[in-house]
């Protein structure tokens, strides 16, 4: 767990950032620098299996490890007595919507914000792949295959895409146990959004996503039955919209939203 903390201004909240698949904590620097600047504490860590964590790489025994991960980082956020905003990306969207139904209600964030959460899969694996996975995941649940992601699907910026290429800390392969704990995660969030709990919520989608099912996180934003949801959408951007040329639009957005419903909450 790392924290940034804010310097010679009053703190405003504290956000506790869960990333995704294939990622850590050093791709949101510019994320943390300006949260930072406008009044924020930052929380955030790695998730098993990807940046410097220990373990398997690519690999989770049940989804439920990452909720095991994420809640001394919402547990760490509390201990300041600030509003918690939790942003979670991809993978780490998928994560930050089905924890709430397991957390304790003194660790829930205050806001919740999604940055093109997992809950499709732009291309999914032909049948035959998926068939040979489900036998894979019964009898070698380990054994790692290549994500499937092509290279710089992720962002069209050219510095993110040059500096991941030089980064050997990123996961390129996962696991048949990895996609199988995946596929059911996403279905579950489907299956229980009538249970999701009524907090502000903010979706943030790139519109040209090669990698998240945007038809899909549309289909479970409108099944939300919430008082307070935002849904906005980049058209040009591609999957990671707070890391593609113009993600200084797509951050004001997000702290206005923020900053609206944190005053209310004052």
């Amino acid at each position: 767990m790392w924290k940034w903390e804010v310097q010679n201004q009053p703190a405003k909240g504290v956000f506790v950032i869960v990333h995704g698949a294939g990622e850590y904590h050093v791709r949101y620097e510019w994320v943390v620098r300006q949260l930072n600047e406008h009044g924020y504490h930052v929380i955030m860590g790695d998730l098993p299996g990807q940046g410097t964590t220990t373990g398997r790489r690519g690999h989770v025994n049940q989804f439920t490890d990452y909720f095991e991960a994420v809640t001394p980082w919402l547990e760490e956020a509390q201990s300041y007595n600030l509003p918690v905003v939790q942003l979670g990306h991809s993978m780490g969207g998928l994560i930050s919507i089905l924890i709430q139904q397991v957390v304790k209600p003194s660790l829930k964030p205050d806001l919740l914000l999604l940055s093109s959460p997992c809950l499709g899969l732009s291309n999914t694996p032909p049948m035959y792949k998926r068939v040979i996975s489900k036998s894979l995941n019964r009898l070698w649940p380990t054994v790692s295959l290549p994500s499937g992601l092509e290279p710089g699907s992720g962002t069209r910026d050219e510095r993110m895409r040059a500096r991941d290429r030089k980064d050997e800390q990123l996961v390129k392969n996962v696991s048949v146990r990895y996609y199988a704990e995946l596929t059911r995660a996403i279905k579950k969030a489907h299956d229980s959004v009538a249970v999701f709990p009524n907090l502000p919520l903010f979706v943030m989608q790139g519109g040209d996503d090669r990698i998240v099912d945007k038809k899909e996180v549309k289909r479970w934003f409108n099944s939300l039955d919430i008082e307070d949801k935002s849904y906005r959408e980049w058209p040009s951007f591609f999957h990671e919209v707070l890391n593609d040329p113009g993600k200084e639009d797509v951050f004001l957005h997000m702290l206005a939203f923020v900053t609206t419903r944190l005053h209310v909450i004052k």
